[in-house]
């Protein structure tokens, strides 16, 4: 007679799917970027916006568990979170969120008050007012793109203290980034948020030609919108390149799920937006520090 083991994983393991910490380091990389183009270069700032920054995500997508935690026994993709499966209790989720979000909170604080404040309201509109929209509306997605955008805003202002033309750009940039990444993650995971009541492809229609057209427009602008530091001057010529070359590579994948509506398609739009955001961020970075080199050669 053999039994059957059920093997339950460890309490770190849930945690770190409780928080899903590789969204949150997603979410660092990309606050790392912004303080890095604003000029920032303190160890110890990098080291308090790196751990702040992803235990407030934590808190952050913990919060949303709780929220979501009887919809997410109905979805396939999340109904094998701790929450869901009863591996958590519902008071020990609170313990974490609310230790993770206060002791990132203080580390923000740590740097300067305004990006404690930024990481609060990231929390906040996140929280309780994108996760309830889900269920509501498409709108939801519209307002998710604020706190998913405030990342590489709040690490510029990390570095300079000040709200100003820079980061604001860094922040549009990565708002028009979320519509075409989350309408291919809602296009993928359509069948399945249908069983949670949620409908957050852009047309009534869910996965049409209308919904993979608005998508296709995103993709289109996201071209020069991120050719705007170039613009400015404030990045040189290989910007300009590899942003147009991304671009256009996004667009054609953006394109062929317009004439497919295929989920395969949407499935690779959905990770060429993945590989997009941090290259782009860092071509930023990497190439205003050459920039700089090369007006300040040409000065001398």
């Amino acid at each position: 007679m053999t039994q059957e083991v059920l093997i339950q994983p460890s309490l770190l393991k849930k945690i770190l799917v409780f928080t899903k910490f590789r969204l949150s380091f997603l979410v660092v990389l990309s606050a790392l970027s912004g303080y890095l183009f604003a000029g920032g270069s303190d160890y110890l700032q990098i080291t308090y916006l790196m751990i702040g920054g992803s235990f407030v995500t934590a808190a952050s997508n913990g919060a949303n568990q709780i929220w979501e935690k009887d919809i997410d026994k109905l979805m396939l993709r999340t109904s094998n979170r701790p929450l869901p499966l009863g591996q958590m209790s519902v008071r020990f989720a609170y313990l974490i969120v609310i230790t993770t979000l206060v002791t990132g909170t203080v580390l923000l604080f740590l740097i300067n008050i305004k990006c404690a404040l930024l990481g609060l309201a990231a929390f906040v509109s996140y929280v309780f007012m994108y996760t309830p929209m889900k269920s509501r509306s498409p709108w939801a997605v519209f307002i998710g793109a604020f706190p998913g955008a405030i990342p590489p805003f709040l690490g510029a202002i990390a570095a300079t203290n000040a709200f100003g033309f820079l980061p604001g750009i860094l922040f549009f940039v990565q708002f028009t980034w979320q519509f075409p990444h989350f309408w291919a993650i809602a296009w993928v995971t359509h069948e399945d948020y249908k069983k949670a009541g949620y409908h957050l492809l852009p047309s009534a229609s869910g996965k049409s030609k209308q919904s993979a057209f608005q998508i296709l427009l995103y993709s289109l602008a996201l071209i020069p919108f991120s050719l705007i530091p170039w613009i400015l001057d404030w990045t040189g010529n290989t910007t300009f390149v590899i942003a147009a070359i991304l671009g256009t590579l996004f667009f054609i994948y953006a394109y062929k799920l317009f004439l497919s509506q295929e989920d395969a398609d949407a499935r690779k739009l959905m990770f060429a937006s993945f590989v997009y955001l941090p290259i782009i961020q860092f071509t930023y970075v990497l190439d205003k520090a050459e920039h700089i080199k090369i007006l300040s050669d040409g000065f001398i």
